[in-house]
């Protein structure tokens, strides 16, 4: 096989691995381009509440405590907590490359909630993230998508939100294409505490 088709081969591949997540922001008047992901997450309809949410986020965002670390490598299993509540983590992602050609990046880290409850991912870049049963590898169905506001906080772009049962342990799948950069902020808070009463 030719190193172009190779290179070819390689690309799709993480145009797969990253759903179709990585879309650039929209332009203020233009509308997002339709992606298997945004026909299939839909947007948050209580913006008002996710408004709030980032903008408590947005204060972790700016002023933290902050948290370096490095995801697991996209397959293996991945020890890399992100648990510790109000806590910005500056995420890496390992590179997907073809020889030389880097073509994207991906990697895992495990979240662990202490409540059930509905829980919003907010990043600094637009990612394709997907959320599994650590232990089962069963996807958790992802609520909506929610674009944050410019004015609403300027260090963080987008949030997806997932019902979550407390003390069990969630693979974040995260994974993006060049050009994004590997490295994004993460900030992890619950919207509510009342979706799961008991």
């Amino acid at each position: 096989m030719s190193m172009l088709k190779h290179a070819l081969l390689a690309a799709g591949a993480v145009v797969l691995l990253a759903g179709c997540g990585t879309e650039e922001a929209p332009a203020p008047e233009s509308q997002a381009p339709v992606t298997q992901q945004s026909e299939l997450l839909a947007a948050c309809e209580d913006t008002e509440e996710l408004a709030e949410v980032a903008e408590h986020s947005c204060i972790h965002a700016e002023y933290g405590p902050f948290e370096s670390v490095t995801a697991a490598p996209h397959g293996g299993p991945s020890f890399v907590d992100v648990s510790v509540g109000h806590t910005a983590y500056n995420v890496t992602l390992s590179a997907i490359s073809y020889r030389k050609w880097t073509l994207g990046y991906a990697g895992s880290v495990i979240f662990t909630p202490e409540e059930s409850t509905e829980y919003a991912f907010l990043t600094s870049g637009y990612r394709a993230v997907r959320v599994f049963n650590a232990a089962t590898n069963e996807e958790v169905g992802l609520e909506c998508r929610y674009h944050v506001p410019q004015e609403v906080c300027g260090n963080l772009r987008t949030a997806v939100t997932a019902d979550l049962e407390g003390g069990v342990d969630y693979r974040l799948d995260f994974a993006a294409v060049v050009p994004q950069p590997a490295t994004f902020l993460l900030v992890v808070e619950e919207t509510g505490h009342d979706h799961h009463e008991e």
